[in-house]
């Protein structure tokens, strides 16, 4: 089953990190908060404006974005938990990441 979000609105997947403390211990994914960024793996087509043009989304596939805590609306699909948000509910992509992959690719 594949997600194709409407209008202003993406699909995220959380990008999942082993947290671990000071003294190396690894804290379990069930007492540890949920991540707040994600990769972007859908994106709608676009907002319509008042005037009935088509915005189109600043995000792509693949990008990796903050959000808030809450976020979005929790799906699952072929057994992943996504988010589907509206695009006004990312504060930033990071950059940083995307550098790095493309330099070790």
């Amino acid at each position: 089953m594949t997600i194709r979000p409407l209008h202003d609105r993406i699909i995220v997947k959380r990008i999942e990190h082993q947290r671990t403390t000071a003294s190396g211990i690894v804290i379990p994914d069930s007492a540890a908060e949920k991540p707040e960024q994600g990769e972007v793996i859908a994106v709608g087509a676009g907002r319509v404006l008042p005037n009935g043009e088509l915005r189109p989304l600043q995000l792509k596939v693949g990008e990796t974005v903050l959000f808030g805590k809450y976020a979005g609306q929790t799906v699952k699909a072929n057994g992943e938990e996504l988010l589907v948000m509206r695009e006004d509910d990312v504060m930033g992509v990071i950059e940083a990441r995307q550098t790095e992959q493309r330099m070790a690719a």
